[in-house]
């Protein structure tokens, strides 16, 4: 009996062990959902590499022991393409969702989860959302199964108009951005926070232009030069962002300064160049010349591709889901998102914390400007000897926003 006992305890002891690495050695499928094709197509591709490359080196000792696999799926930067990319993506057993480009596409993706998941116990799927910031995604739309990496645009707009609180000659504004959700979100945040730290600020222009579709922004930069602005503010990127301040450059709009969200991505800042130098803001997460963990990983990057790792939000994506199967102890998506929910871990930009109300990252953020690259700040962006040089610095509590959300999780 006293040997049955003991052979019983330790084979109970075995299998909470083997219970506890039971990730260690199995490789995770990740579907990396965005677009490869249309003029976003150069945006996609290089986020695409950029995951593939960070799960390699990731891959090399993660904490958890998992291999992280990407399979990238276009979906032509559209809703429905979307839809049937996912199902294309849990077809092939995929279980982790990234994406990105688009927070009609990343609404797509909630809907169908919330679908899924429901009818779908024991094989739940979740989404990891790197870059599509509209704040309802996080507010009245929120979803359980959806996770946001990067600072909404409530959140980017709380600590661009806090810097620009104390720049005195900014007296006249002109907003332009992309008509969708996010661009409209960017105007009305502008407005509103502009007027509570700013109300002196004279808004002079707020443009909208369809997303993904516009080669010629001379129209656009016309209307900004008549309106006597003296600062742009745009939520604009990819092919919208390059296109407008190539156009801005070559109407020799040279006293007008833009702050921008995403002027680091791809083709901005060859659209930049020399001329821009001091005259272009960005705010963000990081920066290419960010020290710390993403460091080695994005100079690793430049030498192989000889292109910028960007989009550090990725890093943060994969670093997240690491701790969680440690922590968990599995790679069950169910029990991983129990995990995350409130988590702490360190991340680029320092420890950030998955806020467990609404599943919006708290993060600190950066206003970085345009400059000539060297001495602390090297690495320069697409090869044009400038780069984002970081002015200031918000901790997470200066930029974190409410949140509205009520989140309605499994049973």
């Amino acid at each position: 009996m006293k040997f049955a006992i003991k052979a019983l305890t330790a084979s109970l002891a075995l299998a909470c062990a083997t219970g506890a690495l039971a990730q260690k050695g199995e490789t995770v499928k990740i579907a990396w959902i965005d677009p490869l094709s249309g003029l976003m197509a150069a945006l996609g591709s290089n986020q695409l590499k950029s995951l593939q490359y960070i799960a390699e080196e990731l891959n090399k000792g993660t904490a958890s022991g998992v291999k992280f696999e990407i399979i990238g799926i276009d979906n032509k930067l559209s809703p429905q393409e979307t839809t049937a990319a996912l199902r294309s993506a849990m077809d092939q057993g995929v279980r982790y969702v990234f994406q990105g480009n688009g927070s009609g596409p990343a609404l797509a993706i909630m809907d169908a989860l919330e679908k899924h998941n429901a009818r779908n116990k024991g094989k739940e799927v979740v989404f990891l959302n790197y870059a599509a910031v509209d704040p309802d995604l996080t507010n009245s739309k929120c979803s359980y199964w959806h996770f946001r990496l990067d600072a909404d645009t409530s959140m980017k707009m709380e600590a661009l108009t806090t810097y620009l609180k104390d720049v005195s000659e900014v007296k006249k504004v002109y907003l332009i951005n992309q008509n969708y959700s996010h661009g409209q979100q960017v105007s009305k945040y502008a407005k509103e926070m502009l007027k509570r730290k700013r109300p002196d600020i004279e808004i002079v222009g707020d443009d909208f232009s369809p997303l993904a579709q516009v080669r010629d922004f001379a129209p656009y930069v016309a209307k900004i030069k008549q309106s006597g602005a003296d600062s742009v503010i745009t939520g604009n990127w990819g092919s919208d962002l390059a296109l407008l301040i190539k156009a801005a450059n070559d109407a020799g709009l040279n006293n007008v300064k833009f702050y921008t969200y995403y002027a680091i991505a791809t083709g901005a800042p060859t659209a930049l160049g020399a001329a821009a130098s001091d005259k272009v803001y960005m705010v963000g997460y990081g920066h290419l010349n960010l020290p710390g963990p993403l460091d080695r990983i994005t100079k690793g990057f430049k030498a192989k591709f000889n292109d910028d790792m960007y989009t550090g939000s990725l890093y943060s994506g994969l670093t997240m889901l690491d701790q969680a199967f440690l922590r968990a102890k599995t790679t069950d998506p169910a029990k991983v998102a129990a995990t995350m929910e409130g988590m702490k871990f360190n991340s680029i930009n320092g420890e950030v914390e998955m806020r467990k109300t609404d599943h919006q990252l708290q993060q600190g953020l950066f206003i970085a400007r345009w400059e000539k690259a060297g001495g602390k700040y090297p690495m320069d962006s697409e090869n044009t000897g400038y780069t984002f040089v970081p002015v200031k610095y918000y901790e997470p509590y200066v930029a974190s926003t409410p949140t509205s959300c009520q989140m309605k999780r499994p049973s």
